[in-house]
């Protein structure tokens, strides 16, 4: 009777495995037919939805159960939708009043041919640490240095790396980052004090950083330049000094960790007068501009400086909804089981940061993006790591950095292409890289000392 029961248990055992095989190749097929065709990944997540209820079921669970789990986890997750639409409407407001028109007009004139490259790269931190999009830097701050490095003759691919490199900057550590909120919200921490964390572990990867593209500086022979970014915004915007102030609201708010939602509405309300007042916008335009985006008149402009609005963020929101609801029905099911004991065991040998960078680099690849990449290593390595402050360094010196140094990947496919860099400029991206690297290298350091004391 007992080797019956083994036996049936074992049956039952590699059923499970196989089905949770054929779930999981199903859902990357998925996944990577939407990459393929150039179509949104939403429907593959809903897609994946379905998979994993029909393989709880198959395993013998409760579609009411696992609908009721996934929901929990969905409703949980949604409270950073209001940062997400708030965000939207930021974007969307600081290019409308002239704010970013204005730090773009002000800091370019600081780009000199023979240091570009490490220009490139700063101003591009500064512009993701204001605006905390990778995507909108590079849609502004980045198309001008790299206009301005290509005119001097400085090549493409460097300045592509140290563009990517500067926009993810600060869509890692800004307090309006989608990433950072995302982060915050998966591990139940504070936002400010996740920054805090962010900039330490980042010192050495920044100045490493700063000192290739400068050296990378002395291996160009550059021109001066000929584009006036200052004329070009003033024929669309007034640059009164007074545009800046949404910027410096967020900035001073930030510095006196005020709530960050309460930080983004007292920026979006400062910006509403300046776009009245200074730009003379009606409400009506502003009102359009707020839900479809930014749209300037000036079409030599308009390339630089569109977009925003919350329509800009319906992607996100729904990849994150959707996603999160995940989490739930995996708890009911144990879909994931087999994988967490895999990581698990991986993490004795390498260390917990060691197995969440290689389940990152597997999560991004099968993602495409940084939103489902990062959900998909909390996923895997949340229970490897008890202490969530640990647990933020992990996902943002992994996930959050690794997503963008997939070449297939959304997350640095479309800062390149808007800024018109080729795919090598992925290897020149040295903070993406070297990020990880010195966190691995001090965390495997850090267990040593541990194990010989």
């Amino acid at each position: 009777m007992s080797k019956a029961l083994t036996y049936r248990a074992i049956i039952i055992k590699e059923r499970n495995i196989m089905a949770e095989l054929v779930t999981m190749a199903l859902f990357c097929a998925a996944l990577i037919a939407c990459i393929i065709t150039n179509i949104s990944i939403v429907p593959a997540l809903l897609a994946g939805v379905v998979m994993f209820l029909i393989h709880g079921k198959i395993t013998g669970h409760k579609f009411a159960t696992m609908l009721s789990k996934g929901f929990a986890t969905m409703r949980a997750a949604s409270i950073v939708v209001v940062t997400f639409v708030l965000i939207g409407l930021l974007t969307t407001l600081w290019r409308a009043a002239g704010t970013v028109p204005f730090i773009v007009a002000n800091t370019s004139s600081l780009v000199r041919p023979h240091v570009v490259i490490l220009l490139a790269f700063l101003l591009n931190c500064l512009m993701s640490l204001l605006t905390g999009s990778s995507f909108a830097t590079a849609a502004t701050m980045g198309i001008i240095t790299m206009t301005l490095g290509t005119s001097m003759q400085v090549s493409p691919v460097f300045l592509g790396g140290a563009i990517l490199s500067g926009v993810y900057f600060g869509d890692r550590c800004s307090p309006v980052s989608t990433s950072a909120q995302l982060v915050k919200t998966l591990t139940h921490t504070n936002i400010f004090d996740n920054i805090v964390l962010m900039l330490k572990t980042s010192i050495v990867p920044f100045i490493i950083t700063c000192a290739i593209y400068a050296v990378l500086a002395l291996c160009t022979h550059p021109s001066a330049g000929s584009i006036d970014i200052t004329g070009l915004f003033s024929s669309a915007f007034d640059l009164h000094w007074v545009t800046v102030i949404p910027a410096l609201v967020l900035v001073v708010l930030a510095i006196v960790r005020m709530d960050v939602r309460i930080t983004m509405g007292a920026s979006i309300l400062t910006a509403l007068p300046v776009c009245v007042l200074v730009q003379h916008m009606d409400w009506l335009e502003i009102g359009r501009a707020l839900v479809f985006g930014f749209h300037c008149s000036n079409a030599q402009v308009a390339s630089l400086i569109d977009g925003g609005g919350i329509v800009s963020m319906i992607k996100v929101i729904l990849i994150v909804c959707i996603s999160s609801s995940y989490s739930g029905i995996f708890q009911e099911t144990g879909l994931l089981d087999g994988t967490h004991r895999l990581i698990a065991s991986m993490a004795k040998h390498i260390s917990v940061f060691g197995a969440t960078l290689v389940t990152s680099v597997v999560a991004s690849a099968v993602a495409c993006n940084q939103t489902l990449s990062i959900m998909l290593t909390d996923q895997l390595c949340g229970n490897l790591e008890n202490d969530e402050q640990r647990k933020v360094i992990n996902l943002e010196d992994t996930a959050v950095v690794v997503a963008p140094l997939i070449p297939w990947s959304i997350a640095g496919a479309v800062p390149l292409a808007s800024v018109g860099a080729p795919t090598e400029s992925l290897l020149l991206s040295c903070f993406l890289y070297l990020l990880p690297i010195c966190s691995l290298v001090r965390t495997l350091i850090a267990d040593r000392r541990k194990v010989s004391d």
